[in-house]
Parts: C-alpha cells; sequence; structure tokens
C-alpha cells in the first residue's frame, strides 16, 4: 500500500531478510556502511536501508516499527527512508 512519495509513514513490519552491509561514500564525503534490510507487513513488503548502528540492532525475523519515514525510488527500487526525525524500534526479538 505504500506509494513513492508518501511521508510520515508509520508502520509495524517484520524483518525478513539483512544482507551483509557495504562500504559506501556519502554525499558529504564520508564513509558509512549500509544494509538494505528487506521488511514486510501483511500488505507487502518494501526496502529498509540500515546505517551503521542500525545494521547490528536488527535481525531475521524481529518485529519492528518504523515511525516517520518516507518513501522513495532508489536505483529503480521502492524504499522506506528513515531520516532525522523518524525512528526505528524493536518490538518483539525473533
Amino acid at each position: 500500500d505504500l506509494r513513492v512519495g508518501m511521508k510520515h509513514v508509520n508502520i509495524r513490519a517484520r524483518v525478513l531478510e539483512v544482507p551483509q552491509p557495504r562500504l559506501v561514500t556519502t554525499r558529504f564525503g564520508f564513509y558509512a556502511n549500509v544494509a538494505n534490510a528487506l521488511i514486510s507487513d501483511e500488505t507487502g513488503t518494501i526496502q529498509l536501508p540500515l546505517w551503521n548502528k542500525q545494521i547490528d540492532a536488527f535481525s531475521v525475523g524481529d518485529l519492528i516499527r518504523v515511525e516517520n519515514a518516507r518513501v522513495v525510488t532508489f536505483r529503480g527500487a521502492r524504499q522506506l527512508r528513515v531520516g532525522r526525525g523518524g525512528q526505528l524500534s524493536v518490538i518483539e526479538k525473533r
């Protein structure tokens, strides 16, 4: 049900996959680790980029809460981005 351009998205979802992180250079010239986790609820799946310390905080099977996110397209795939005003939290560990 998530469409590109939506803002202030709040959902509960299950983590299906957390791939190995890769090292990227940010637009500000810093290095960071990023992993595009795959999350799912009863309506479908979407990618959730996890940065640095966030990567270790979530495991496959965890039930998470995503607050104040926005839906964007990056390299042809829909993503749920959590910016500075958003929050990720674990409701239930696997």
